[in-house]
């Protein structure tokens, strides 16, 4: 299974094959990127909670599921079935909507924050609002590849 989804088959990889085809190779980025949003909400001072808790519901969600599907991939648990394209697929839109949705709303709230917050935690939620939207922009990308092997599947 491995050989083919290295030479852009429409199969998931799994083993250490995840860490050498794209797009699955983002799942390591996504989890990076994801998870310094995580923190720098986690850190920072929340004065919109209902703005950052969707933020932070948001990179915690994408985090552990994304953390969840490499470990799946990795130990070959999809077993070459279609459906997990399909899953793949539709969990990468899902989370490229989540996200989108919660870097515009950290954004506006690094915005309403901008006076009266310290030097420190304004920059902190700048941060926060940098990494989401990397995060958005590989979790389009990926959505987009892995739509693309659904489609060819």
């Amino acid at each position: 299974m491995a050989p083919a989804a290295a030479s852009g088959g429409s199969s998931l990889p799994s083993g250490l094959a995840v860490f050498t085809t794209f797009p699955d190779l983002l799942f390591i980025l996504e989890f990076v990127f994801g998870g310094l949003v995580w923190i720098l909400i986690a850190s920072s001072l929340v004065p919109l909670p209902l703005m950052q808790g969707w933020v932070m519901f948001v990179s915690v969600f994408c985090f552990v599921a994304t953390t969840t599907l490499l470990v799946l991939y990795m130990i070959g648990a999809h077993g070459g079935e279609a459906s997990w394209v399909t899953l793949d697929a539709a969990y990468h839109c899902t989370a490229a909507l989540f996200y989108l949705s919660a870097s515009v709303l950290e954004a506006l709230a690094t915005i309403l924050m901008r006076d009266g917050f310290t030097y420190k935690n304004y920059h902190e939620n700048i941060s926060a609002v940098v990494f989401s939207y990397v995060a958005t922009l590989l979790y389009v990308v990926h959505a987009v590849f892995s739509l693309i092997r659904w489609k060819s599947s």
